[in-house]
């Protein structure tokens, strides 16, 4: 893709790994007036209605049910109902959910990454239920989430469909420099 104009851009879909910084990037697209639907933040109501305790696990195996019953590309049609002007969309992990956003137009995909050793000390420090306690554990749970089968996590096919990565191994201000170098 030639040299995006985020200005230009109605839909900004982010994706990457567990901890990389995605919260950050979406913090810094609201600044600039884009409204935020989080594709995690579907699974946790969810589980909100079901009684379930909203821990990684719970998450991930929720958002599987749901593309299971209703197709890869659910969380992402569920997200357009939401979508009334520029948005930032977060948490997009299976390769049809890209697809379908990139079917609405104007949509661009950024993929964040980051060292695990920085993710997991990242992680450690927000006080969620990630169900990893150790950096091994966190490995080994990143590693079911980057090549799930059809209707699941497809963390590594996603970020290959990126338009853009960034690699976010340095500070939130180093990030920001990152993200206004697109403008």
């Amino acid at each position: 893709m030639s040299r995006i104009r985020i200005s230009q851009i109605k839909l900004i879909g982010l994706t990457g790994t567990n901890g990389a910084g995605k919260g950050e990037v979406a913090a810094f697209f609201k600044g600039l007036g884009y409204a935020y639907i989080s594709l995690s933040d579907i699974l946790r109501d969810e589980l909100k209605k079901r009684g379930l305790e909203i821990s990684r696990d719970n998450l991930i195996a929720c958002g599987n049910e749901l593309r299971e019953k209703y197709g890869p590309d659910i969380l992402a049609r569920r997200a357009a109902e939401k979508i009334a002007g520029p948005t930032v969309i977060d948490s997009i992990r299976n390769s049809k959910e890209v697809e379908y956003l990139r079917s609405l137009g104007q949509f661009i995909l950024i993929a964040v990454d980051a060292p695990v050793e920085i993710r997991f000390e990242r992680v450690k420090k927000r006080g969620r239920n990630e169900s990893a306690s150790t950096l091994e554990e966190f490995r080994q749970k990143e590693e079911l989430e980057r090549r799930g089968q059809l209707n699941g996590q497809q963390l590594e096919a996603c970020m290959s469909l990126a338009d853009i990565t960034i690699i976010n191994d340095s500070t939130v201000e180093d990030l920001r420099h990152k993200l206004e170098a697109l403008e």
